[in-house]
């Protein structure tokens, strides 16, 4: 995902975007950490694996949030 192209305007706004959703991350991703340390070797998949996943799809959920809101101000014309 490293090839994609974006003009000034749009590296501005995902520069944004980015900024704004790095705290829920960080939260996110030490839940994760915390979640991991508290299970034994055999508890690693099955339950704790969704569980993960849940909390990926909460940052996820929190990304596009962000970005249409912020969209909603104006902050990019034309093709996203």
């Amino acid at each position: 995902m490293t090839d994609i192209i974006l003009s000034p305007a749009q590296e501005a706004l995902a520069r944004r975007i980015a900024d704004k959703v790095k705290q829920k991350v960080q939260d996110e991703t030490l839940l994760m950490a915390r979640l991991m340390m508290s299970k034994g070797d055999s508890e690693l998949l099955g339950k704790t694996e969704f569980e993960i996943r849940d909390i990926v799809h909460r940052i996820g959920a929190s990304m596009i949030e962000t970005a249409l809101e912020e969209r909603k101000k104006g902050g990019t014309k034309g093709r996203a």
